[in-house]
């Protein structure tokens, strides 16, 4: 299971970008985070033609369907999509990983009980980058 933003554990940090002009702004091979599968279609398809990883919050199983289509490398879904997404992922061996955002780590063992992919904690986690 991946854990993000564990004091514990050592993991990439997300820049969470608005446009294409604020990747500039992030260090070298870095984790980009998107918030909106439609909305960021124009950066999602800059990220692919320049092989930039990047992980993309889908509300809902159509989105994390599309963001898996698109290449994204995480898909980071609400707790109650958890688990369907999760068996979407299985069954149709999708290369992204599924990440569940959690406040608090005992809701790890939950989310690992339900074999999902992985954790983050979204405030230690994503770091804001502006143009």
């Amino acid at each position: 299971m991946l854990l993000f933003g564990h004091p514990l554990v050592e993991s990439p940090l997300f820049y969470h970008i608005n446009d294409v002009d604020a990747i500039l702004h992030t260090p070298p091979s870095s984790l980009l985070y998107l918030e909106n599968v439609v909305d960021d279609k124009d950066i999602i398809d800059y990220c692919n033609a320049n092989s930039l990883n990047y992980g993309i919050y889908a509300a809902t199983l159509l989105e994390a369907i599309l963001a898996h289509n698109l290449q994204a490398a995480y898909i980071i879904v609400p707790k109650e999509l958890a688990k369907s997404a999760q068996n979407i992922a299985q069954e149709y061996l999708f290369d992204a990983k599924i990440l569940v955002p959690i406040n608090d780590e005992e809701e790890i063992e939950e989310l690992a009980l339900l074999g999902i992919d992985g954790a983050i904690f979204m405030a230690k986690s994503i770091v804001k980058v502006s143009s």
